[in-house]
């Protein structure tokens, strides 16, 4: 498989379930220029472990958007499957989570488990010139941090050498 970080991110246009439940859009690639993108995949709707991550990322829509970041989480489920989860046990989010139903997505960032038919829980770090600039991809029983993404994001947009373990505030190299 090709690298993608340091690389333009797979164009994509794709359905998309509105955070507060209230209905459907599209969102490609080209809707996030100017800003930062925190694309993240979860392997399927009405799980265990996924609704932990997505509420997560939620609860810290605030801390991403002082960032000037937009979150928009996605899985191979379709927007209408979204669209019921977020309506009944999810419940609402602040941002919109997108359908891959074809796996094109999925597929072209590496993250399809093509016998399994979903996607492994890959997250991405989009610039705002729709360059990858970070990519993690995890194991479907394990969750993300989402302390660990807003940490690598504002380090991300110091521009500089980040040592291990940098926070917001401690010196560059």
């Amino acid at each position: 498989m090709e690298r993608l970080v340091g690389r333009k991110a797979p164009d994509f246009n794709i359905a998309t379930a509105l955070g507060d439940g209230s209905g459907f859009d599209r969102v490609s690639l080209s809707d996030y220029k100017g800003k930062w993108l925190v694309l993240f995949f979860y392997p399927l709707d009405f799980t265990f472990v996924c609704p932990t991550e997505i509420t997560g990322y939620s609860k810290k829509f605030d801390a991403f958007k002082e960032l000037d970041a937009e979150i928009l989480g996605v899985s191979i489920d379709s927007e209408h499957s979204h669209k019921a989860w977020i309506n009944g046990d999810l419940g609402k989010l602040n941002f919109p989570l997108g359908s891959d139903l074809t796996k094109k997505l999925s597929s072209d960032l590496g993250i399809l488990i093509e016998d399994e038919g979903i996607a492994l829980r890959g997250l991405f770090i989009i610039d705002p010139e729709g360059v990858v600039r970070y990519s993690v991809v995890h194991d479907l029983n394990v969750g993300r941090s989402v302390d660990e993404t807003l940490r690598v994001l504002k380090a991300l947009q110091t521009g500089g050498l980040c040592p291990v373990d940098w926070e917001e505030g401690d010196a560059l190299l």
